[in-house]
C-alpha cells in the first residue's frame, strides 16, 4: 500500500486531460464490447474522487467454476426489462448503457474488497452465472462531460440459489475487517512528498426494506491527514454509499452518482426490487 495516495494523486491529475467522447461515440462502444463490464468515465471521476487512499485490488482469488447446466434455473438470460428504465429516475436520463456477462464477481465495491485482500483475506466475493450491467447518464450532451454526469448504476446478477442468499447471511463478516480501516502511504503535495493516513469505516445502515433481501453499505472515510503532524492535507469526502437487493436467485448493485442521497438510493433500490421480478426464480 505505500503507492496509494500517490496513485489517486496521478489520477486526478490525468483525468483533467481526458477527452470526454461525444453521446454517439458512447454507444458505439457499449455495442462493442458485448462481454465486457462497462466502466463509464464519469462514474470512476465520481469514485476517485471519494477514494483518496484507495486503488484497486491487485488480485482476486480464484473463480469457482460455473454450476453444471442441470443446476441453472428455469429462467436464464436477464432480460433489459429487469433492470430499472429512465423513468424511473426523478431526473430526465439521455444515454442508458447495458452490457452481459458470464461469470463474473458479485462486486460491492472494488476499495471494499482491496480493503480485505490488503490483509491477507480473500475479497469475499459471490460468483455469477451471468449478469446485465447498466449505466443511466443524465440528459443534454454537455452534462455528460462532467463528474454529475452518471446518475445510477447497476449491477444485475443471477446467482446459484444458495450463493443469493448466502452473500446477505454473510455481510456482516464481509464488512467486519473493514469497520475501521487505516491506509498509509506517501502524498504529493505541493512539491513535497508526505506519509499521509486516511481511515474508511464501513458499515450497514439500512436492511430488509426491499425485496427478499436487502441492505445498504455505506464506507465514511476521514479527512487525509500527515502521519508526522496531524495536519489535514485533504478534507473529508462524502460517504460511498451502494445498495444491494436480493429477490430470489437475482442480486442487484445500486450506487448512485455524485449528487445522490441515500433516501434516493433507497427509493430506487425499491423500484429495483419490483423490477428484477421477471427475472427471478422462484418468480414473485
Amino acid at each position: 500500500m505505500h503507492d496509494d495516495l500517490a496513485f489517486v494523486d496521478q489520477v486526478h491529475r490525468d483525468l483533467g486531460a481526458v477527452r470526454w467522447p461525444e453521446p454517439h461515440e458512447i454507444r458505439a462502444r457499449a455495442r462493442r464490447r458485448s462481454h465486457r463490464r462497462i466502466v463509464v468515465a464519469t462514474v470512476v471521476l465520481a469514485l476517485a474522487g471519494v477514494s483518496a487512499v484507495a486503488v484497486a485490488a491487485p488480485g482476486t482469488s480464484p473463480s469457482p467454476a460455473l454450476p453444471a447446466a442441470s443446476a441453472l434455473p428455469t429462467r436464464h438470460e436477464i432480460a433489459l426489462a429487469a433492470l430499472l428504465q429512465p423513468t424511473d429516475l426523478s431526473q430526465p436520463v439521455d444515454v442508458q448503457l447495458s452490457q452481459s456477462g458470464l461469470g463474473e464477481p458479485v462486486q460491492l465495491d472494488h476499495l471494499l474488497g482491496y480493503c480485505r485482500t490488503s490483509q491477507g483475506r480473500s475479497d469475499g466475493w459471490q460468483m455469477s452465472i451471468l449478469s446485465r450491467s447498466q449505466t443511466l447518464m443524465r440528459k443534454h450532451a454537455t452534462s455528460i462531460r462532467t463528474e454529475s454526469g452518471g446518475l445510477v448504476t447497476q449491477d444485475l446478477f443471477r446467482l446459484v440459489p444458495e450463493a443469493a442468499t448466502q452473500l446477505f447471511d454473510s455481510l456482516d463478516d464481509l464488512i467486519a475487517p473493514c469497520a475501521e480501516w487505516r491506509s498509509v502511504g506517501p502524498v504529493r503535495t505541493a512539491g513535497s512528498t508526505r506519509t499521509a493516513e486516511m481511515v474508511h469505516r464501513w458499515s450497514v445502515v439500512q436492511r430488509d426494506f426491499a425485496g427478499d433481501d436487502a441492505a445498504i453499505v455505506r464506507d465514511s472515510p476521514t479527512a487525509v491527514r500527515d502521519v508526522r503532524t496531524g495536519q489535514t492535507i485533504r478534507d473529508t469526502p462524502p460517504p460511498i454509499l451502494l445498495a444491494v437487493v436480493r429477490v430470489g436467485d437475482t442480486v442487484s448493485v445500486l450506487r448512485l452518482g455524485k449528487d445522490g442521497t441515500e433516501a434516493e438510493l433507497r427509493r430506487l433500490t425499491g423500484v429495483a426490487a419490483r423490477r428484477m421480478c421477471v427475472a427471478a426464480n422462484p418468480s414473485c
